[in-house]
């Protein structure tokens, strides 16, 4: 089976719906990952996903905050919308692509915390909650077994950015909350949990910097280029050498009214296992 998977934080699907249609059409990925879709599901925009071709959608929508939307052109079935934290917040949703078939891969699609500003779990209860997420992350992902053939891929808003290529200043930012030291190392953590493989970095090397977010107080953003790589495609080992190419689509970031995060784009082949 070959597809092709993108992620992106949308912040509002309504607001931005004409970018997602470009998007779409302009790329053409088999499935898109929206995180921060901001609405409930009986206010998402189904219409326009079903006019262009994209027949399958599954939500965990929420009022005005949060929420993940997972739409694809291939048939699609729900695993399970997971509350990692007791939060009540949509932040998560997995669907099974192509049921049936023997490939049996599964797609997690998560919208982590942002934290807040404060990076102090005692002076500040959404870093605490943020971290507190990424821990039961760990703990979820640890309790999974056969290394060797669970065929998962993880993406979306992870909201840290754990390498120093991965932030415009690694010193100015060891305290600001998405590259702090105990945030990249529960992120860690969650990534030895199973041995995840991060996509972006096969196959852009962590030497490189590589940003997907920029923060919208730029009036430039390009020339100031103080951008951060909070958004992730990750698989598990049984995956290793299928993902067979990766775009960071740098442009979405100059449409008009645009999101603060980019699409990431990667094309799968698993006859490549």
């Amino acid at each position: 089976m070959k597809f092709s998977l993108a992620t992106w934080n949308i912040n509002s699907v309504r607001s931005r719906l004409n970018l997602v249609k470009r998007f779409l059409q302009t790329y053409q990925p088999d499935i898109l990952c929206l995180q921060e879709i901001k609405c409930a599901n009986g206010s998402f925009p189904s219409e326009m996903f079903h006019s262009i071709g994209y027949n399958h959608i599954e939500l965990n929508g929420q009022k005005a905050y949060h929420g993940v939307a997972t739409i694809s052109r291939m048939p699609i079935e729900r695993v399970e919308a997971r509350d990692f934290n007791g939060s009540g917040e949509a932040r998560h949703i997995a669907v099974r692509v192509a049921p049936g078939e023997a490939d049996n891969l599964v797609v997690h699609n998560f919208y982590v915390p942002a934290g807040g500003d404060v990076p102090d779990e005692k002076a500040n209860p959404k870093f605490a909650q943020k971290l507190d997420y990424l821990r039961a992350m760990s703990r979820w992902s640890g309790g999974h077994s056969r290394k060797d053939t669970g065929r998962l891929i993880l993406v979306g808003d992870l909201n840290v950015a754990p390498l120093e290529t991965d932030v415009w200043s690694h010193k100015q930012l060891l305290k600001v909350v998405s590259h702090t030291p105990i945030e990249v190392d529960h992120m860690e953590e969650l990534r030895r949990s199973h041995d995840w493989i991060d996509v972006m970095r096969q196959h852009i090397p962590p030497e490189e910097n590589l940003f997907t977010w920029w923060s919208y107080r730029a009036r430039d953003w390009r020339a100031s280029n103080r951008g951060r790589r909070l958004d992730h495609i990750w698989m598990t080992p049984a995956l290793d050498r299928t993902a067979t190419s990766l775009r960071v689509i740098e442009e979405a970031r100059d449409w008009e009214k645009p999101s603060d995060h980019i699409p990431v784009l990667a094309e799968f082949d698993l006859s490549q296992e």
